[in-house]
């Protein structure tokens, strides 16, 4: 994009097909980074704070990075229950656990982006509310059995069976729930071209 490089450094698919469907040009890096954070930290900078991260280990590993027509995009999505965040499930057990505490219930999903082109950052996270209806224990065992989510804060990923059959509403943006505000994305890219 006016010969800026773009890239992503994640893995997700669905970060992948939401910045493939708003027809951005992008490659894809990633470096495996703690993902840890200060207890202390307030829990909606938390995603914003393991983006950080995962951008500034992209650049730290690229010294050609640091060039100013370079722009790395990191996110990271947690899943907020009351007043405690929902990793990915561990194993079956713990993904059983955790779509049986998200059932007939409130949660939040917290995602943070961040944008550096050389020593600019933009970053920013967005909310959406998300409420499911009650889940039977055979619904929610017939998810994890069949889709395996475990790879996905929350255990559970909106696009699939469970958000078509479960989610009762949201309020805020589907597209974040995925892995990515990506209108807002776009939106902060601009800037920076």
């Amino acid at each position: 994009m006016n010969g800026h490089r773009i890239i992503l450094a994640s893995q997700s698919p669905r970060r992948k097909q939401l910045l493939e469907w708003a027809e951005i040009p992008f490659e894809i890096m990633v470096q495996s980074t703690a993902e840890t954070y200060p207890p202390e930290m307030p829990i909606p900078e938390v995603p914003v704070h393991i983006a950080r991260e995962k951008a500034i280990a992209i650049r730290q590993k690229y010294e050609s990075l640091h060039d100013t027509t370079n722009i790395i995009i990191a996110a990271d999505t947690v899943v907020v229950l009351g007043n405690t965040i929902i990793g990915k499930p561990k194993d079956r057990e713990d993904a059983l656990d955790i779509l049986s505490r998200l059932s007939g219930n409130k949660h939040q999903v917290i995602t943070g982006v961040v944008l550096l082109k050389g020593q600019q950052e933009i970053a920013f996270s967005d909310t959406t509310d998300v409420w499911f209806h009650p889940l039977t224990q055979e619904q929610i065992a017939f998810y994890v059995d069949k889709y395996q989510p475990y790879d996905k804060a929350g255990a559970y990923a909106i696009q699939e069976w469970i958000g078509v059959v479960g989610i009762k509403s949201i309020q805020g943006d589907f597209y974040n729930v995925m892995g990515l505000p990506v209108s807002r994305v776009v939106t902060e890219l601009n800037k920076l071209l």
